[in-house]
């Protein structure tokens, strides 16, 4: 009995060892970024792309101050209540002290440089498909804005949602491989907007159902869902529904005026505030993508 219990007790903790290994971080490679040079000029268009000051301004920024990414934002949800941090240059409360490599952990892996994991509020399953250039020249952009010394507010996250090294299992099951989600023989510029859409701009994280451990469900693609805070529900934009033309979609990119002279309301208005710095050819490109997407009822 005393062997059959010692055996027992081994092969719980190698289980244990095991689990703990398979759900820790996992950044990045050191040299994941070696030759790759940013180039802020480029990097200012990832960040329109990316909508990082829809998220990382203060909530009524306007104009200049959506460039001081001072955070504080708040997001309801099943889970709790999340709070954008500050991601300014400020190297105390900010990102300002962060390398190359600790934003790109960040994006595609979701891994802070502490070595912790972040919640997948943060898009880092869309992310996943990033260009390393494409950080690189991101983080060369963000060092160019303005810092901000506001300390971050913590999340408002309750047990056992509080314990981050659960997400580890969360990312085993639902993380992102950055594998594109519409596939098949897509034209160049079809390709560009597909990487605008599902990567950068990471619009399934809003217009894609999801399920009760809050994954999106990729085989109901942008099929719309109820908003995570309880109140509404993002739309349809898969073909099913959104009937507008190629023009009509990239005239909402621009102005956030609909075909039926409505206007973009809520956090989509700055979702568009973003999308109309973008070339035209990239409004263009999503409204190409956005006509491919399978229809999902």
């Amino acid at each position: 009995m005393r062997r059959l219990l010692v055996t027992l007790l081994v092969l719980a903790a190698v289980a244990a060892a095991i689990g703990l290994y398979l759900i820790r971080p996992d950044p990045l490679p050191d040299d994941a970024l070696a030759g790759l040079v940013g180039d802020a000029a480029r990097g200012e268009r990832m960040f329109w792309a990316a909508g990082c000051s829809s998220c990382h301004a203060a909530a009524e920024a306007k104009d200049d101050a959506k460039l001081v990414l001072t955070g504080g934002q708040r997001f309801p949800s099943p889970f709790g209540t999340f709070v954008a941090p500050n991601i300014s240059n400020d190297p105390d409360h900010g990102i300002g002290g962060w390398s190359d490599l600790d934003l790109a952990n960040a994006m595609l892996r979701g891994v802070s440089p502490h070595g912790t994991h972040y919640y997948p509020v943060f898009p880092y399953v869309s992310y996943a498909g990033a260009e390393l250039q494409d950080v690189v020249d991101l983080r060369a952009f963000l060092a160019t804005l303005p810092a901000d010394p506001t300390p971050s507010a913590s999340h408002e996250v309750g047990f056992p949602f509080s314990i981050r090294l659960g997400l580890g299992g969360w990312k085993l099951l639902f993380g992102g491989d950055g594998s594109p989600v519409v596939t098949g023989d897509l034209t160049e510029e079809e390709t560009r907007g597909r990487y605008l859409a599902e990567v950068l701009g990471h619009c399934g994280e809003c217009h894609t159902p999801r399920n009760a451990l809050g994954a999106m469900e990729r085989g109901r693609w942008l099929a719309g869902g109820p908003v995570p805070a309880g109140k509404g529900s993002f739309p349809n934009i898969t073909p099913a529904k959104l009937d507008w033309s190629e023009a009509d979609i990239v005239e909402y990119l621009t102005s956030g005026f609909t075909p039926d002279y409505d206007s973009a309301g809520g956090h989509m208005a700055l979702v568009v505030q973003n999308t109309a710095k973008l070339p035209q050819e990239d409004r263009a490109a999503i409204a190409a993508y956005l006509k491919k997407v399978p229809p999902a009822e």
